[in-house]
């Protein structure tokens, strides 16, 4: 009886796919087919339609998008504000669908920092920057002397570049002090993971660089991984890696490295932009493309020895 080489191949395909390790396995951040749906005066709005997204531990990255494209939500999710209606989150390790009041407050606490857009909503306007800091650390217990707790808010005041404003209240500093001072609350606790929901989004250009600055340097200095909401496109440039949000899924990539010519030494960094494919073999082709060759509806494929040709609908 001879075994037809099909089914053979088939059956090998099907035990390599079981031997391979499970989606996200090695990265801090995962989302796997996020859903997130919204019922407001009996309709029904879905903020994420299957997002998929790892980020690897150590990264500094930017999340841009259309206004309502979902960013904002995930970033909720992340941060243990919201909670997905279906698939799967986990954030260093902890499981985001199927945590308890308890479990989402611990979490909060100590896995992730959060830094809102609005300066005035992260920090508490009767206490200084240095009592801001230290407040996290009390909250959680971690630092158990009054003495520890001044000493490690002291060290991300100065990390920061803003211990000279360790005494002044909010009010007593400028927008670009007081986002900075935020960062170092948020890092306190020493989270694995720091979120920044349009971060810079009521500052001007060079306070905003500024603030980034910040960013790169907890991320190179204590090797937080960042995750930062933008739409700001002059910050979203300053990572190495840009991931695009449209219609509640991740639809684009962009990748920066760094290359040095070998003739003149110089270091130049080349940006080459990616489409997401979802775990459900989808893609988001970039808009300006679809306008330019005038896509739409559907398009024709062709399979290729090294790649996949797509090409308008001549029938049409």
């Amino acid at each position: 009886m001879t075994t037809d080489p099909s089914l053979t191949d088939l059956a090998n395909r099907v035990s390599e796919a079981r031997d391979r390790p499970a989606y996200g396995h090695d990265a801090l951040i995962t989302c796997d087919r996020l859903v997130r749906v919204f019922t407001t005066d009996g309709v029904e709005v879905q903020a994420l339609q299957g997002l998929d997204l790892l980020v690897r531990e150590g990264e500094l990255m930017a999340l841009v998008g259309a206004s309502g494209s979902g960013k904002s939500t995930l970033m909720n999710i992340l941060a243990g504000l919201d909670t997905p209606t279906a698939g799967a989150a986990r954030v260093a390790g902890r499981d985001l669908l199927t945590m308890t009041a308890a479990d989402r407050l611990a979490y909060r606490r100590e896995a992730v920092g959060f830094v809102w857009q609005q300066t005035a909503r992260n920090l508490l306007p009767y206490l200084t920057a240095a009592q801001n800091v230290a407040l996290p650390l009390q909250l959680s217990g971690t630092r158990k002397g009054r003495r520890a707790r001044t000493e490690r808010a002291l060290e991300l005041l100065e990390l920061l570049q803003v211990a000279d404003c360790r005494d002044r209240r909010p009010q007593q500093m400028s927008g670009g002090q007081q986002q900075r001072v935020a960062i170092a609350v948020a890092l306190a606790n020493g989270p694995a993971v720091l979120l920044a929901d349009e971060p810079t989004g009521e500052l001007d250009s060079r306070t905003a660089t500024q603030i980034f600055e910040a960013f790169r340097t907890a991320n190179e200095t204590l090797g937080t991984t960042i995750v930062v909401v933008t739409h700001d496109q002059a910050v979203a440039g300053e990572v190495r890696r840009t991931v695009a949000i449209r219609d509640g899924r991740t639809s684009t990539e962009v990748l920066r490295r760094s290359e040095i010519d070998a003739a003149t030494g110089h270091e130049t960094v080349v940006a080459r932009e990616y489409a997401m494919l979802d775990r459900a073999g989808r893609l988001q082709l970039p808009a300006d493309y679809l306008r330019a060759l005038d896509m739409r509806d559907r398009v024709a494929l062709e399979l290729e020895s090294d790649h996949i040709g797509v090409w308008p609908d001549d029938a049409r």
